[in-house]
């Protein structure tokens, strides 16, 4: 899936915020279009990524939806970028590009994730979220903590959409093991990751502490396919966020994670030991990836 060059990440996400700002208005293609003088079928391309886009036409797009300017200096800056490959950020306190990070998942048809410390946000139960989110930055005022627990948790919605993403999650023993919170924010958080795993769109395996040396070690990863456009590679850590999307790295990616899927638990092995750290009965029925 998602194998071809295509535009930009930079340009698809200018792309997905046309798209947002236009129907936030209630307005349709052919509206704008009339508007600005040209053809439905030129918005639409605009909006899909189906084409490059170019400052004056992002421009008269902007104004006529009359966008605020911070808005406008953002996504003309993309453009301007949108031979670039590849998208970098820094964050401060909170994190700047969890928009983009959500319409991606939003728009994937796969998503594989590895993370050796915690739970996938997607798997997250909202106690979880929040010791770790606290935990992890002190500095963070209670409203601030609130605020990202809300986003990690809207995260979840395409787990119950139809047809929801395939999502592969694997993650290492050691996050079973920590202790976070009270005993009972763990024990909510098994159960909810073993309840997870018994949906058929998704996957969860376990690395065994007696992996040993594996390529999960090098850090957590996410690789995002979609139908009809390429595929992306996001890694996180320490106010460092990046979309990757050469073949290069996205290929290192892939065989990273294959590896981990070699070394992992099944699916039914996994699901045992879920079950078990949970105090759980075992599951009578075997799951495979």
């Amino acid at each position: 899936m998602g194998t071809r060059r295509g535009v930009s990440i930079r340009q698809r996400t200018v792309s997905a915020k046309l798209r947002t700002l236009r129907t936030d208005m209630g307005l349709s293609c052919a509206q704008v279009a009339h508007a600005l003088d040209c053809s439905e079928t030129k918005i639409s391309r605009m909006e899909t990524g189906e084409r490059g886009l170019y400052p004056d036409d992002v421009a008269a797009v902007l104004g006529f939806l009359r966008a605020p300017s911070e808005v406008r200096q953002e996504l003309l800056g993309l453009v301007r970028d949108g031979q670039e490959r590849n998208w970098h950020e820094i964050h401060g306190k909170l994190p700047t590009n969890w928009k983009d990070l959500i319409r991606f998942e939003n728009d994937a048809a796969a998503i594989s994730n590895y993370e050796p410390l915690v739970v996938p946000g997607l798997a997250q139960t909202p106690d979880y979220a929040r010791a770790i989110i606290h935990g992890t930055n002190p500095r963070l005022s209670n409203g601030e903590v609130d605020t990202l627990v809300a986003t990690r948790l809207s995260r979840q919605v395409i787990l119950s959409r139809r047809p929801a993403p395939k999502v592969h999650l694997v993650v290492d023993e050691m996050v079973l093991r920590r202790p976070v919170g009270d005993t009972a924010i763990l024990r909510d958080q098994l159960h909810a990751l073993r309840a997870l795993a018994d949906r058929p769109h998704v996957t969860v395996q376990i690395v065994p502490f007696d992996a040993g040396v594996h390529p999960g070690l090098e850090g957590p990863l996410v690789i995002l396919d979609f139908t009809g456009a390429p595929s992306l590679f996001h890694a996180e850590s320490r106010g460092v966020s990046s979309f990757l999307e050469e073949d290069e790295q996205l290929e290192s990616a892939r065989m990273s994670w294959r590896g981990l899927c070699a070394v992992a638990l099944p699916a039914d092995e996994s699901a045992r030991l879920l079950a078990s750290l949970a105090g759980d009965p075992a599951p009578s029925e075997e799951h495979e990836p």
